[in-house]
């Protein structure tokens, strides 16, 4: 699904108006009803319903929305936040059907206007601004958002926060100006800032509504942000053919582990197997020969001469994808050795952990990395490798540009895990959850790349399908431990039930 910019959406609601056709009005009750069925599933009548409506579009929704919940019976309290000769056409409309119909609106001028809120009793419906603000709030109007915020209230967004830029952001002011939602309903397609860590305490449970914005219009129009979805995975998938033979889905090398880091390479290793390689051979240390023989004995073994550490590269020309990182630790021996498989490797590598941590250290060598090949930082991981940044619009654009300039792919890990590729596209996982953030986590999606890359999957088709499988096994596994319960184990063991819901 494509994630559009703010001007793009624009365009696709006009262009549906035009082409569908439907008038604007038409667009706005289309928008609001999708809001109100929502509403009647999740909010109880027992509830008062305060809503907040700015004078622009995004104020119409909210007092349609308002018109459909008092026709339903609902307790519902509707404010305007300005002078209701500044509505927009549609929203005058609106604001008039109300009146018409024997409801009140009340309009707020000042702060003595501001009406009292329990936050037992009573839910927020937040329409004061759409998805086109492109500066901060300021006077009446952010001291309104900051009693919205303060009452602490069960608050819901329709579109966007308000106060949220969507294209881009201005951190100084975001704490003080920008509603706290606790649900946001925002009309598809979705927006970039929903993806953005920094942007989860005012976004947050978000719901994508459909409003029948015209797929024509939006297939034509170009963009580098996409929401991955189960259809684009399913896409991807090879099925098997009935005469394979191991032969036929390639060989993984798997280079990890270091004296008690053992770990890492036996969860790298049981992912790798579970993800479908004909054959795996995990390369360790001696002294982790009996631990991965014993623990996945699915995998060969390819046994490093030092006792504790990586520090020689084994014959690559057997293997079709190879991972290196999860538990190598950054001894010098390990960095030089890293350095000899950068070179040596005729396919792009799967790049994780101590691996990145040691790129971090000698930047210059990063330029020799095989193009194509796949980066899996944390947050952490990928600031040593390509610096800081002050936020996190800043940290996605320096993910693209390193991905463009280096040629390779960059799965940036955690919620909505983020994977650029060297044409500057991004896309955002939707599978995960937060009881993946756990040890080892990160090492069972080094295995699942590898396995996965190894059967003729190209680099891109590995981090889409990789990502989203790895993500919907946490997610199955969640749902039978809880989260706080969850551990990398758990995933590897879901990643069947994941690859047979993709299939499903």
């Amino acid at each position: 699904m494509k994630i559009l910019a703010v001007e793009q959406i624009r365009e696709a609601d006009a262009y549906t108006i035009k082409n569908e056709p439907i008038s604007d009005i038409d667009l706005m009750e289309r928008a609001a009803t999708a809001c109100y069925y929502w509403l009647l599933e999740n909010i109880s009548h027992e509830k008062r319903i305060i809503v907040f409506c700015g004078t622009g579009n995004n104020g119409g929704d909210g007092l349609a929305i308002a018109r459909l919940l008092m026709a339903k019976g609902y307790r519902v309290e509707v404010f305007l936040a300005g002078n209701p000769g500044d509505l927009s056409k549609s929203s005058k409309i609106n604001y008039d059907r109300l009146l018409i119909e024997g409801y009140e609106v009340s309009v707020l001028t000042d702060p003595d206007s501001l009406p009292s809120i329990d936050k037992d009793r009573d839910v927020i419906i937040d329409a004061l601004f759409g998805s086109g603000l492109t500066r901060g709030i300021s006077g009446f109007l952010a001291l309104l958002i900051d009693h919205i915020n303060s009452s602490k209230a069960v608050t819901i967004s329709v579109d966007v926060p308000s106060g949220l830029t969507c294209d881009q952001i201005n951190i100084a002011e975001k704490n003080s100006t920008i509603v706290h939602a606790d649900y946001t309903l925002t009309f598809a397609p979705p927006k970039l800032p929903f993806f953005l860590p920094e942007n989860d305490e005012f976004v947050g449970d978000w719901r994508l509504l459909d409003i029948g914005i015209m797929q024509d219009f939006i297939d034509k129009t170009d963009t580098k942000n996409y929401f991955l979805e189960k259809a684009d995975c399913q896409k991807i998938l090879k099925p098997r053919k009935k005469y394979s033979h191991k032969g036929n889905y390639g060989h993984a090398l798997l280079i990890c582990g270091s004296l008690g880091k053992m770990g890492a390479a036996v969860l790298s290793a049981k992912a790798c197997v579970r993800a479908g390689p004909g054959l795996v051979t995990s390369h360790v240390p001696q002294s982790g020969s009996v631990i991965l023989q014993s623990t996945v004995p699915e995998a060969m073994l390819s046994i490093d001469p030092d006792h504790q550490i990586f520090s020689t590269v084994p014959e690559l020309t057997p293997y079709s994808s190879i991972a290196v990182g999860p538990g190598i630790g950054t001894a010098r021996e390990t960095q030089q050795a890293l350095k000899l498989l950068i070179q040596n490797s005729g396919l792009p590598l799967i790049i994780d952990a101590d691996a990145i941590n040691i790129l971090g250290e000698n930047k210059t060598w990063i330029s020799f990395v095989p193009k194509g090949s796949i980066y899996t930082p944390h947050p952490k991981e990928f600031e040593r490798l390509a610096g800081k940044t002050k936020d996190d619009y800043e940290r996605n654009q320096k993910q693209r540009d390193f991905s463009v300039k280096h040629g390779v792919y960059v799965i940036l890990k955690g919620a909505h895990t983020a994977i650029t590729t060297p044409e500057g596209n991004c896309f955002f996982n939707p599978t995960g959850n937060p009881g993946m953030a756990t040890g080892g986590s990160g090492d069972v999606l080094t295995g699942i790349l590898a396995g996965i890359k190894a059967q003729g999957y190209s680099s891109l088709e590995s981090c889409l399908l990789g990502v989203y499988l790895h993500g919907l096994a946490g997610d199955l596994a969640a749902g039978e431990n809880g989260l706080e319960s969850l551990i990398a184990t758990d995933i590897i063991d879901h990643l069947g039930k994941s690859f047979q819901t993709l299939y499903g």
